[in-house]
């Protein structure tokens, strides 16, 4: 049957998909573009089930704060190309939204609720995006945050825009006020964490494992010293210390400062403003790590 340019364009417009894919489609559904998007999302389901089982280890992190919550997702990818490409990017954003807007527990979940300003399931976007875009694409995990008596901040470093990066921190806090220099701390600390890393806030949170295992290799590496039980002691004791330093985030020095610690700065804060700034809690995302 003979297909039309205009017809081929419509299809290819609305379908993403190639012209050949798009002639094929048309004719299998004798020009009813409908019908051929129907015959192209079925061929899409089978490409994507293949591709499904390549390895994603790129894409994004995306960040959002939104109504009293807040949302860290990671989407991946097979290539920094796709990556950037603004459908994929459109969809870590309207992803975000949904995880926001829903009451959602897991990965596995998210698949069934409906995608953000569509009644189509997150799955069949997110299939219908493999097709469309040919990379394998995981959404790999998310964490949502939601406490009436929290504030959030977010940061994003590498970023493409305000919501998307290679690395990004979600930290939960309180304070009475809500001004400028609240959010500057706030983002400042984020900005510290991205650049750190820190296991816990303090050394209570940490865990006590981590802690044990870390004074295990103090101690064999002193095992062949010779030196005193009492001064081994004090060395592992000091490198114990030292190891709190790097990793509790209230201990770290500040590094946009380069003298105080984070503890310190925070206290300095509250006095100089009669404020009563308090970490709760923080979490980062590097693309690619677990």
């Amino acid at each position: 049957m003979g297909l039309s340019s205009q017809t081929i364009k419509e299809l290819r417009d609305k379908s993403g998909a190639g012209m050949l894919d798009c002639k094929k489609a048309l004719e299998e559904s004798e020009g009813n573009v409908e019908k051929a998007i129907e015959w192209l999302r079925k061929k899409g389901i089978n490409t994507a089930n293949k591709k499904a089982t390549r390895d994603a280890s790129d894409g994004l992190i995306t960040a959002k704060i939104k109504d009293g919550s807040a949302v860290l997702l990671e989407v991946n990818a097979e290539t920094d190309f796709v990556a950037k490409n603004e459908v994929f990017t459109d969809f870590c954003e309207n992803l975000s939204i949904t995880c926001l807007t829903n009451d959602v527990q897991d990965v596995s979940s998210i698949s069934n609720l409906n995608f953000s300003g569509t009644e189509q399931k997150v799955g069949d976007v997110l299939t219908d995006l493999i097709a469309k875009l040919g990379e394998n694409i995981v959404i790999k995990r998310f964490i949502k945050l939601s406490n009436k008596t929290e504030k959030y901040q977010k940061y994003l470093h590498n970023s493409i825009n305000q919501d998307s990066g290679k690395i990004g921190v979600l930290l939960s806090y309180k304070c009475d006020e809500n001004d400028e220099k609240v959010s500057e701390l706030s983002k400042n600390l984020c900005m510290q964490i991205a650049a750190t890393t820190p296991k816990s806030i303090d050394r209570e949170s940490l865990d006590p494992k981590l802690v044990k295992n870390e004074e295990l290799i103090f101690r064999e590496q002193l095992n062949n010293s010779k030196k005193p039980d009492e001064i081994i002691n004090k060395i592992v004791d000091g490198k114990i210390n030292k190891f709190y330093e790097e990793v509790c985030l209230n201990e770290q020095i500040f590094v946009m400062d380069g003298k105080i610690s984070i503890n310190k700065l925070i206290s300095n804060f509250n006095n100089e403003n009669n404020s009563n700034f308090k970490i709760i809690n923080f979490y980062i995302y590097k693309l690619g790590q677990e």
